[in-house]
């Protein structure tokens, strides 16, 4: 059994290899290899499940952030650490939580305090019922925070009142739920995923085939004849089999368009 490919150099061996490299000397530039690799992991990390990971943005505002009235994104990190291209978000949580606090007046502590004294033998039903009914309630008449997502400027709207005096101010936090990119450099077992494999693949032959039609008909030593639109077309044929696969048995719910 072969190793997995763990490494972009793997990879890139792995899908020429599938085109007849060494035998066949592979009409494409490194850098059009290199390219084709990028696009396909671009359109993995787009459309596969496993492409994304869900993960939550903590974020201390900051006066530059009341100022410019929008939150950047662009130095986000996920729960490793890790600087991560974030494809959508899909919500924020409240900035603030009574449930979490200790406030007298809350009425949400006062059904704790009155009707959870006892753990043992109260009745959490009717403490439940209350909750959902509060909670509904707060949907009616607040609803939920509108937020606008940017993907290409990396650039989190969020329309509510800015600034000290009003509901936000610099040293609060937000938690922002996201949906980030995969990236193989980071974790290397997305080098060995198999649709990502043969769509590589599909791409590069791709480029052959058209970089051999420029010399269609051309005769070379030993009687051997360049047919770069059968190439082409086959590899054409290919990708749209390899992105229909995509759709019906790989994608997952795009979530930041359905909410």
């Amino acid at each position: 059994m072969a190793a997995p490919i763990l490494t972009r150099q793997d990879f890139t061996n792995y899908c020429l290899r599938r085109l007849g490299a060494p035998v066949i000397d592979i009409n494409v530039d490194e850098d059009q290899v290199s390219d084709r690799i990028d696009d396909a992991i671009q359109y993995w990390q787009d459309y596969h499940f496993d492409g994304a990971q869900k993960f939550y943005w903590i974020h201390y505002i900051t006066e530059t952030d009341i100022s410019h009235q929008y939150l950047d994104a662009s130095q986000a990190t996920d729960q490793d650490g890790n600087n991560v291209n974030i494809l959508g978000i899909t919500r924020i949580f409240p900035l603030t939580d009574s449930q979490a606090t200790i406030n007298m007046f809350d009425l949400r502590y006062q059904l704790r305090l009155n009707e959870l004294y006892d753990f043992t033998s109260a009745s959490y039903i009717n403490y439940t019922l209350t909750q959902q009914h509060l909670r509904s309630l707060e949907l009616q008449f607040t609803g939920e925070v509108p937020i606008r997502w940017v993907r290409n400027m990396q650039r989190l709207y969020i329309d509510w009142a800015w600034g000290d005096g009003f509901e936000i101010s610099a040293g609060q936090v937000v938690v922002a739920e996201c949906y980030g990119a995969i990236d193989p450099d980071t974790y290397p077992n997305v080098w060995n995923d198999r649709w990502l494999k043969q769509y590589a693949t599909a791409l590069i032959k791709k480029n052959w085939g058209e970089n051999m039609a420029k010399f269609g008909g051309l005769q070379l030593p030993g009687g051997v004849t360049l047919n770069g639109k059968e190439t082409y077309d086959a590899a054409v044929e290919e990708i749209r089999m390899l992105e229909q696969e995509m759709i019906t048995n790989y994608s997952g719910p795009l979530e930041w368009f359905l909410n």
